[in-house]
């Protein structure tokens, strides 16, 4: 698909909002280990909410902790979505992933409440998150939970 954009020269620039945002830039960062909460999550205004376009994050240094032996799991997390009116600001996200690390949960649980928290605060039109995490007895575990099925956004 190629996008024809008439009057180029015409076009106003747009302006990224950032006075509200406290993690990126900020002189002193504070870490969470053990507490993921939504409220880490921050976003700012997407420009282009018109546009169906997708942003992608990928966190390979992913880990948590099994609930149950607390043995630490490791994996890679990927978030795909196409934002509405607010996207993801990516330090905050990396802080969330983080708050992770020492807090113990099965993986299942983990993507599902990633897709939670992070389509929570910034309501996306679509949004997937996949976890593939490293081989553990002998089995690859990948899971993946999403908005809405990808056909009924035009997706496949």
């Amino acid at each position: 698909m190629v996008l024809m954009i008439d009057n180029v020269d015409k076009m106003e620039p747009r302006k990224d909002e950032t006075a509200h945002l406290t993690s990126l830039g900020a002189a002193r960062t504070e870490y969470q280990y053990s507490n993921p909460n939504k409220a880490i999550l921050e976003t700012f205004p997407n420009q282009y909410p018109e546009r169906g376009y997708v942003i992608e994050f990928k966190f390979p240094e992913f880990s948590s902790l099994c609930p149950k032996t607390g043995q630490p799991d490791f994996g890679v997390i990927t978030i795909e979505y196409i934002p509405g009116k607010f996207c993801i600001e990516t330090k905050s996200l990396k802080l969330y992933f983080l708050a992770i690390r020492q807090y113990g949960s099965f993986m299942e649980t983990i993507v599902n409440r990633v897709l939670e928290d992070c389509a929570a605060v910034c309501q996306p039109r679509w949004m997937r998150v996949a976890g593939r995490f490293n081989t553990r007895g002998g089995i690859e575990i990948i899971i993946s939970a999403e908005t809405e099925e990808p056909r009924k956004r035009g997706r496949v």
